[in-house]
């Protein structure tokens, strides 16, 4: 297991934002992600637009998962629709 952050972004409507972060979180509990930390980043403007969209819900999370399944959880977070945009970092040792 690796440590990553995952960036996440969804629409500001509060019914799309809490089904999105549902669905992210039952997507990498069944690949077996361990979220250690959860932190909301709040509304921004995004820099450009996205689905329509101009303004965004952000939300960082701290999980621990197998390298190998992030291809996976690729394909499965593109079948959300409430989830705009996301991005997996690995961290290393000297950010941890």
């Amino acid at each position: 297991m690796r440590k990553y952050e995952l960036m996440t972004i969804y629409p500001v409507e509060d019914e799309k934002f809490k089904a999105g972060t549902d669905t992210l979180r039952a997507d990498l509990a069944k690949f077996g992600v361990e979220i250690e930390k959860e932190e909301p980043f709040g509304d921004r403007d995004l820099t450009y637009e996205i689905k329509k969209l101009r303004r965004g819900r952000f939300v960082l999370f701290h999980i621990k998962a197998n390298p190998a399944k992030i291809s996976d959880m690729n394909i499965q977070f593109r079948l959300n629709p409430n989830l705009l945009k996301y991005l997996f970092v690995l961290k290393t040792e000297k950010d941890a």
